[in-house]
């Protein structure tokens, strides 16, 4: 009986302790679900105050250890003589600082960005005062013709508000993304990003040849007699091709007129051949208006203006939080192995 009762009392143990788990389990995701929400947050960031910081900390490093107190003692002042003349959000002459608003637009083939793009534009566009500036980080090869058009007219909405734009590309912004960059009031690009790739392209395969060889057929049924030019499965004519190309042609003419109306000056028969040139060869074609990396650019505009990034970000699920760790923690185990292979070649020889 007193054995039946000790395996009883340690049975009873084991499963408190196993209901203590599961309990402790969910009331973590639970925390987790309640931390991360259902709307998206917007990051505003005032990137003056961020580089001064890291300025400040590399100079207290550099300095001799005697003297980082009476520097730290001088920061202070600082900061407390900028707090009570409104220095942080004046000039010198007591006026307002305008302010440079910084987003970022990085493209795929369906600018799938361009949703979050529109929320940004709209939540400077009713913050920005007259005089501000906004700064498009812009990264983007091009894609779907109306997806990019979409992208570009949010773009535009900036100017139509009033407010200067400029674009600064570090890579490229070639067909779809220069359609958004020349929307801009000034568009900078670093020496060797690449630009330009006014053209259209489309490419479809076409397996009716197969198809046929398997006794296969493929019915293609429109109603309209331009419905369906070019098809994947059926059999296609040479009228097909003919009306395709007329309409790539057609949304080239567009695309070459969008360019045209905003970079004026611009010789847009010698440029919208579909080639794509590099940052300087750009400006020389008047494709942009001068070269830099945006990071030298933003760092330039901080001695007049405060730089304040905008970024929306969407809600981040369990699920993704959790794939995340794990992707974090497969890749870490991936560089520790191949650092410990590359050490171990090192000490064969």
């Amino acid at each position: 009986m007193g054995e039946w009762l000790s395996e009883f009392g340690l049975f009873l143990a084991q499963l408190m302790s196993l209901v203590v788990i599961v309990g402790l389990g969910v009331l973590v995701v639970v925390r987790l679900r309640g931390e991360m929400g259902t709307e998206s947050r917007l990051k505003v960031e005032e990137l003056n105050r961020g580089r001064s910081i890291r300025k400040r900390r590399l100079r207290l490093a550099s300095s001799e250890p005697g003297a980082r107190k009476r520097m730290a003692k001088a920061f202070r002042r600082e900061d407390k003589d900028h707090a009570k003349a409104g220095k942080a959000v004046k000039d010198e002459a007591g006026k307002r600082r305008t302010t440079a608003w910084v987003l970022d637009f990085h493209g795929d083939i369906r600018a799938s960005g361009t949703e979050r793009f529109a929320e940004e534009v709209s939540a400077v566009i009713a913050a920005a005062e007259s005089g501000d500036e906004v700064i498009v980080r812009l990264e983007s090869g091009g894609g779907l013709v109306h997806a990019y058009g979409l992208a570009a007219a949010e773009l535009d909405r900036l100017s139509e508000a009033g407010l200067t734009t400029t674009v600064c590309v570090d890579k490229v912004a070639a067909s779809g993304g220069y359609l958004m960059a020349c929307g801009a009031d000034s568009v900078r690009a670093a020496p060797l990003a690449v630009l330009g790739s006014i053209g259209v392209v489309a490419q479809i395969p076409n397996v009716h040849r197969l198809l046929k060889r398997h006794d296969i057929d493929v019915e293609v049924l429109t109603a309209g007699h331009y419905k369906r030019t070019l098809t994947v499965l059926g059999e296609n004519t040479e009228e097909g091709r003919e009306k395709f190309l007329d309409d790539m042609e057609r949304t080239h003419e567009l695309f070459k007129r969008h360019v045209a109306s905003r970079r004026t000056g611009l010789d847009i028969d010698a440029i919208a051949t579909g080639e794509t040139w590099y940052g300087s060869e750009a400006l020389d074609k008047g494709l942009v208006d001068a070269l830099g990396t945006s990071e030298a650019y933003l760092v330039a505009r901080m001695q007049e203006a405060r730089v304040v990034s905008v970024r929306l970000e969407p809600p981040r699920r369990l699920g993704d939080r959790l794939g995340m760790a794990v992707s974090a923690g497969v890749e870490r185990a991936l560089l520790r192995g191949a650092e410990a292979l590359d050490a171990s070649r090192w000490q064969k020889r």
